[in-house]
């Protein structure tokens, strides 16, 4: 149980600003800007992030200033993630975390270069939410439930939680079901990922078999998705990755399709039938 947030006064920085607030979506607890004591490293209850000079989960102690120059980039909302179980699965479905960690290890030069962008480049992506609330953060060396930053932060703690996990859980779901078809005659058959209606049906279902596409490995072989139309008792069809592949505008006389895109990259189906679902692909392949 953590009763304690401290973290380091002056500036604040995405890393210290998302770690405290992660630790906010799990322990409701007042944040103080100052200086830890060496009683306060030693006691679990009080969470010190980013400064202190030690990394102890079993203690909540999250600093990474003394890692060694040449480690990889790390930070301390890298090491809350990690206490949360949730670090792997964040880096892979939010894709910031890792520039962040670039960011807040190697600073903006090093970062643009890995990057592949100049450097100027690293101050255009800031906006105005960025400057207010991390000024915000850093005006006060006190931050109390009830007030705004504070409540600010503990909804974009529990949303980012939230979203990790629960995305996780419906790839899981996903997975279950799952298949990867293979249609067509010759040399080049093109692959479709899909993934039935089940009971009780999997929430968001096509953005769950979106990530396990990836997660297989398949997003140069995966040229469309079918899933569950949320609207309907049918069926919902897009492009993968947007694949020139198939144009699903080219179904719009199909009398089973009552929803196609003209720019061709989604379209809705009454069909249930397997057998048909594929025939209909096939009618959209380019």
């Amino acid at each position: 149980m953590i009763k304690t947030i401290i973290t380091h006064p002056g500036g604040a920085h995405k890393d210290d600003f998302l770690a405290c607030a992660v630790l906010l979506s799990k322990f409701p607890v007042s944040i103080f800007r100052r200086d830890p004591t060496e009683e306060e490293l030693a006691d679990p209850e009080i969470a010190v992030v980013d400064i202190g000079h030690q990394h102890d989960p079993e203690l909540n102690n999250y600093d990474h200033h003394q890692f060694a120059r040449d480690s990889d980039p790390s930070c301390a909302l890298s090491l809350v993630l990690q206490k949360f179980g949730i670090y792997e699965d964040t880096k892979e479905f939010c894709s910031w975390l890792e520039t962040t960690e670039w960011f807040d290890c190697r600073g903006p030069h090093d970062t643009a270069e890995w990057l592949g962008v100049d450097r100027e480049a690293m101050a255009k992506l800031n906006s105005p939410l960025d400057v207010t609330m991390f000024q915000a953060f850093a005006k006060k060396n006190e931050h109390q439930p009830g007030e705004p930053v504070w409540e600010v932060m503990k909804m974009m703690g529990t949303d980012l939680v939230s979203y990790v996990v629960n995305l996780r859980s419906r790839m899981n779901q996903v997975a279950e079901h799952e298949e990867i078809w293979e249609l067509g005659d010759g040399d080049q058959p093109m692959k479709v990922a899909f993934v039935p209606r089940t009971d009780p049906p999997i929430e968001d279902a096509s953005g769950g078999l979106a990530w396990r596409v990836k997660e297989l490995g398949l997003e140069e072989e995966v040229v469309a998705m079918v899933y569950p139309d949320s609207r309907g008792e049918g069926y919902g069809m897009r492009r993968y990755n947007d694949s020139p592949v198939v144009d699903f505008s080219k179904l719009s006389e199909e009398p089973e399709v009552h929803f196609t895109h003209n720019r061709g990259f989604i379209a809705k189906t009454s069909c249930t039938e397997i057998s048909r679902l594929k025939e209909i692909l096939l009618l959209a392949r380019v």
